[in-house]
């Protein structure tokens, strides 16, 4: 016995799309909220501008103290840090 199940004969419907856009977008929101996580999950929650050495004139007094630069650079540039 054959049964009518309207006005489909297997062929292509627009509205079909709807719902592998929808599912596409499910997913994109999915893995950018994974992206999302995982790279503020590693980051600072002070909100802080520092870097992961430290602030400026740590790493200017490091830079000093490894004799990379001279005192009238260490000061000029300490100068320059501070205003």
């Amino acid at each position: 016995m054959m049964y009518y199940y309207g006005n489909f004969d297997g062929g292509f419907l627009p509205f079909h799309f709807l719902g592998f856009i929808g599912m596409l977008a499910f997913w994109a929101l999915v893995i950018a909220g994974i992206v999302w996580l995982v790279r503020n999950a590693s980051g600072t929650s002070n909100g802080s501008t520092t870097s992961a050495h430290g602030s400026p004139l740590d790493i200017l007094k490091t830079r000093y103290a490894k004799g990379e630069i001279t005192k009238e650079q260490f000061e000029s540039m300490k100068k320059d840090i501070h205003g």
